[in-house]
């Protein structure tokens, strides 16, 4: 198995990025990722103030697949993801949905013991490892590596974890995909602007696909599919996830459109993923057991 240790990153994903390491469709990669702070808040005396904001979110990577050319897609299985035992969070004033009412910023360790996330002495949570940051390049222009799109990137997506398949746009030769922003927890909508940030690696299966659409970018579970839309306002990214999502059913399943939208209305789910990125990311869930019915 090929590995890709976490010197080689970017902080914008863009066409113009040279892929740092060449697989070929199938391979199995491991990815070392950093935290999204570039592993410098160490403790809780380390302040934001003093971190260095042009290295947020770094994205190891790019990664060329040998063979994926612009209109295909890639179809990544997230074999596995480890982190490190322990995570930061940050507050600060004037970040994140609370940032307003924040009145100078805070760092927070949280030590990993035995699976849980350790918050508080009368408060543990368990773990569930995700990716922040995954995307691949897009056609043009250079886009920060902190805002999410239709190429992924900064999805902050709790649903993007170890057992699920993501699948995302080839926009150009190679692909060029790069993550990191690992969390240890995360809850929807990453409201205090950050989760439980960690360093760690990801162990991932890539396979080009080709002579296929498919609304990205798309999640698999063993249970699910899951349309992720990130647009400038959160009733814009729900509007376009749900669209995708109707579309999906009557391309790849023959649903009338009506049909469509009135079943998605009963048993499928709209949610944040997060609303504190330049662009809100959202959501729509619905379990495969109403399409193979």
């Amino acid at each position: 198995m090929k590995k890709l240790d976490k010197s080689e990153v970017i902080y914008n994903f863009s066409p113009k990025n040279e892929g740092v390491l060449k697989i070929n469709s199938g391979d199995e990669i491991t990815i070392e990722s950093y935290d999204c702070f570039k592993n410098e808040l160490k403790s809780e005396e380390d302040s934001l103030a003093e971190f260095n904001w042009n290295y947020i979110n770094p994205a190891t990577g790019p990664i060329y697949v040998n063979g994926a050319e612009v209109g295909d897609i890639l179809k990544i299985k997230i074999k596995d993801i480890k982190i490190e035992d322990q995570s930061v969070m940050i507050v600060a004033p004037d970040e994140g949905l609370m940032g307003e009412r924040i009145k100078e910023s805070e760092t927070k360790i949280i030590e990993i013991e035995d699976g849980m996330a350790i918050f508080s002495d009368k408060i543990k949570i368990a773990i569930k490892p995700m990716i922040g940051v995954i995307g691949t390049a897009p056609a043009k222009g250079e886009i920060p590596a902190g805002t999410p799109g239709d190429h992924g990137a900064n999805m902050d997506c709790k649903t993007m974890v170890a057992g699920n398949t993501l699948y995302l746009p080839v926009n150009v030769e190679g692909g060029l995909l790069a993550l990191g922003d690992l969390h240890s927890v995360m809850g929807d909508g990453e409201v205090a602007v950050s989760g439980a940030e960690t360093a760690g690696e990801v162990e991932l299966k890539i396979d080009v696909i080709k002579n296929k659409k498919m609304p990205l970018p798309f999640l698999e579970s063993e249970e699910k599919v899951i349309t992720i839309a990130s647009a400038n306002t959160l009733d814009e990214a729900v509007k376009i996830a749900t669209n995708n999502m109707v579309d999906y059913l009557v391309n790849d399943y023959n649903f009338d459109f009506n049909e469509a939208s009135m079943l998605l209305s009963l048993v499928g789910d709209a949610k944040i993923c997060q609303v504190v990125d330049p662009k809100k990311t959202a959501r729509f869930e619905i379990e495969k057991k109403y399409l193979n019915s």
